[in-house]
Formats: C-alpha cells, sequence, structure tokens
C-alpha cells in the first residue's frame, strides 16, 4: 500500500487546523555506520547536471517514492548527469541527508514531501547557488532557488468520482475524510461533483474521522464506512490516511460497497472492493521539475494535474488489466472518463478546487 505520504500530506492540512502529527522515518546515517549506502543510481560530483533525491523515509516497496527515484533518474540521464538517492530513516537523518546532498553540489536536489519545508528553506538562504526542488509541498516564503511542484488532486478526485456516478446502483455516493478542512476536501468534495457530471440524480455524503488521531484511526474510519452504508450509499472514496483507508475498505468489503483509493494502486490492499485510484505522478513532477530548473527557470510553483501528466486513475493507466482494480472490468466506464479527462485538460470542464482562495 502506500506511503504514509498522503498521511503527512493530510497532516499539514490539518496543522491549519490544530492538528499536529509526528513525522516518522529511519536514519541513513547510522546505515552507512553500519556500512550500508543509501539507494543509488549514480554518484554525485563531476560537470554532469547530477541529481539527488533525498525521500523522508526508506523506499522499500513504497510505490510513491519508487516513482519519485525514476523521475530522478530520468531526469540526470536527459541532462548528461546521474542520480542518487538518500533515503531518511529518522527526522534527524532528513536535514543530515539534505546537507550531504548540498555538499556532493548537484544541479538540482529534490525532496519530496512537507517534512522538508524547515530545512529547505534555511539551506537555500545558506547556500544560495544551490537549486533545489520541493516536491508534494513549498516552503511559506518563497526563495529563488527553491522550485515548487504541487498536485491538483481535486482533478483525480473529480474523475473518480464520475467513475462512481456512473457505477452506483442506489444513486448514492460518499466518501470518509480525516479532517474537514479545504485542503482535506480536496480529496471528498470532488468525488460528489464528479458523480453529479454523470449522475445528475445522485446525491453525495462524506463522513469526518476526527477525533485525537484522525490520520491513524482505522477502526474509526470502518464505522463511518459502515454508517455510510447505512444511508444507502454504495461508493465510497476513502481519504482518511494510509491506516484509515485500511478500514475503509475492511469495511467497504463487509458491508458489500465498493470504494477507491489515493496516490498509488491500493486495489491489491482489498481485491474485489477497490474500483480505482486517484494516482500522484511524482515521476512526471520531478522530471519535468528538474528539466525546468536546469534551463534556466527555477523558482516558483509549478502545479502538475491532467494536462501534465501528473495526476491521473490507476484505469487510465497502461497495465489495468493486470491492477486488480475493478474498474478493468468495466471499459465503458473507462470510455466515458478518458472523454471527460480530455474536457478538462481542453478547458471546457472546470473542477472546483476547495483549497482555492476564495
Amino acid at each position: 500500500m502506500y506511503r504514509n505520504t498522503f498521511r503527512h500530506r493530510l497532516a499539514v492540512a490539518g496543522l491549519l487546523v490544530g492538528t499536529a502529527l509526528a513525522a516518522t522515518a529511519c536514519n541513513a546515517s547510522a546505515d552507512k555506520d553500519k556500512g550500508n549506502t543509501p539507494a543509488a543510481a549514480g554518484t554525485g560530483g563531476g560537470a554532469g547536471k547530477n541529481v539527488v533525491l533525498v525521500t523522508p523515509e526508506p523506499i522499500g516497496v513504497n510505490d510513491f517514492l519508487k516513482l519519485a527515484a525514476t523521475g530522478a533518474q530520468n531526469a540526470a540521464k536527459k541532462a548528461g548527469g546521474t542520480a542518487t538517492v538518500l533515503e531518511s530513516k529518522d527526522t534527524s537523518a532528513i536535514q543530515q541527508n539534505v546537507e550531504a546532498a548540498v555538499r556532493q553540489k548537484p544541479a538540482v536536489v529534490v525532496a519530496v514531501g512537507f517534512e522538508f519545508a524547515d530545512v529547505l528553506a534555511q539551506q537555500a538562504e545558506a547556500n544560495p547557488k544551490q537549486q533545489f526542488l520541493f516536491v508534494d509541498s513549498c516552503t511559506t516564503k518563497p526563495y529563488p532557488n527553491i522550485t515548487c511542484a504541487t498536485f491538483r488532486e481535486h482533478e483525480g478526485t473529480f474523475l473518480a468520482g464520475a467513475e462512481a456516478g456512473l457505477l452506483t446502483k442506489s444513486g448514492k455516493v460518499g466518501a470518509v475524510v480525516a479532517l474537514d478542512s479545504p485542503q482535506i476536501r480536496r480529496f471528498s468534495d470532488p468525488f460528489g461533483a464528479g458523480a453529479k457530471q454523470t449522475n445528475p440524480a445522485s446525491s453525495f455524503t462524506q463522513l469526518f474521522v476526527g477525533g485525537q488521531k484522525p490520520f491513524n484511526d482505522p477502526a474509526r474510519a470502518g464505522e463511518q464506512t459502515a454508517s455510510l452504508k447505512a444511508k444507502d450509499v454504495d461508493q465510497v472514496m476513502g481519504a482518511a490516511s494510509a491506516a484509515g483507508n485500511l478500514g475503509v475498505f475492511n469495511a467497504a468489503k463487509s458491508a458489500g460497497l465498493q470504494a477507491f483509493g489515493v496516490d498509488v494502486n491500493q486495489c491489491s490492499a482489498a481485491p474485489g472492493t477497490v474500483v480505482d485510484n486517484v494516482i500522484k505522478r511524482t515521476d512526471v513532477a520531478v522530471d519535468k521539475g528538474v528539466e525546468q530548473i536546469v534551463g534556466g527557470k527555477p523558482g516558483g510553483v509549478t502545479s502538475y494535474g491532467l494536462k501534465e501528466g501528473g495526476i491521473t486513475l490507476t484505469g487510465l493507466e497502461s497495465g489495468v488489466e493486470t491492477s486488480q482494480c475493478l474498474i478493468a472490468q468495466r471499459p465503458e466506464v473507462i470510455k466515458t472518463v478518458q472523454g471527460l479527462r480530455d474536457q478538462i485538460v481542453a478547458g471546457t470542464v472546470t473542477v472546483a478546487d476547495p483549497a482555492a482562495a476564495k
């Protein structure tokens, strides 16, 4: 299943409404002391346009971070350099690894996840000639040598909702959401709007996990999913973090609901229950972000959505037939959603962003 990135990203939004989470990971320097080395696709230094990617936790089987590493490798290859990946294994290693990356003096230091906000700001000020790419978040204060890559998750959520509108038998769809905040509603409000797009008679209900641990409470997420079943909802978006979505999937399976995942393909976590997933292509953001920087246009914030290939659905990607997703059995639904995606890309259909400033 996907990493806690989704949980972490939701935690950032949660902080805006008074909820804090502790970040987790491991210590890369400790591994070095044991004789281990960070995973690498080359070495830093030299005259090439080298890239160093720093992750907030070990990559392992984490598809979200695997994609980021692939993007770094592709970008470095195109720029005539090499890519190195430094995997952090605890919170102290995040700063240590960024400092180590800067010492290599690569063309770009890439960091994925909100955990890097403070250290990147610090390093950007101390090393004004070093370029940084900050993926899936951004510093509060802009820096000319920090390029931010963010995602328009709401566009993918809208498409998932469109699938739900076509698949629902009761005409009722829902979402289980960690917290009630504009940022997190990017993973729920557009789901209801997408269902309305393809099924105008459909209704939408969302419930919030809340409580003391909204991002790590599968039991509560499961209870809320069961509550949706009691309201005759038969399609549910899980926006309750890694742990929470397990609760959503398990309850959906027991209740006979169909569910949707986020960030990576979660269908294997609950075969026969998960319809599709809103996929965040970190490889695209890293590849294009590095290209932008080495091309002489650093700084600012670049948003990646359907048009840029930064957001998609498992059902719209190659290999859907082996994805274990229920959507693979409904090619007619995929075809309809492909058309809707094309309309969004063309600008003829606009998806409202719940997090946009009013």
